[in-house]
């Protein structure tokens, strides 16, 4: 059987895939990663430097914090024994001694070995008890380069 009338045109099916929507996207996150990238700092692996630093002078003898390799917590007063101390009484006792004397320079001095997380505790104890003169203590620096 014949059909008259019009004839349907097949159309041809385009297997083409239109990629510039998709070069659009990757251009801009592109963008977006090449901006991003230098402020993300995960972890930088750090040498701090040796320095032959000078001792500061004080007039009054400092009050002194330290925490020993097990990270105990020491105190030592203006004219007292070195005795432990607990984390709330280092706070408790602190603060009364700040209210007496404002302007008192504190030291922290930790072991080697002690964990750093111990030291900066130490610290934010010291700012909770509103201390805020606070110093680091170190060992000077040996004569000879170490090798």
């Amino acid at each position: 059987m014949h059909v008259t009338g019009r004839s349907r045109k097949r159309r041809k099916l385009k297997a083409e895939i239109n990629v510039v929507p998709y070069i659009d996207v990757m251009l801009v996150l592109l963008i977006i990663f090449m901006v991003t990238a230098p402020l993300i700092n995960l972890g930088v692996d750090i040498h701090l430097p040796e320095a032959a630093a000078k001792s500061l002078q004080t007039e009054k003898e400092p009050v002194l914090v330290s925490v020993d390799k097990d990270g105990n917590f020491y105190l030592t007063l203006s004219g007292e024994q070195r005795e432990q101390i607990g984390a709330d009484d280092l706070v408790k006792k602190m603060s009364a001694f700040v209210r007496q004397n404002p302007q008192t320079a504190v030291r922290i001095g930790g072991d080697e070995r002690v964990d750093y997380g111990k030291v900066y505790q130490a610290m934010a104890l010291l700012q909770q008890a509103g201390v805020s003169k606070v110093g680091l203590m170190s060992q000077p620096m040996p004569k000879e380069p170490k090798r």
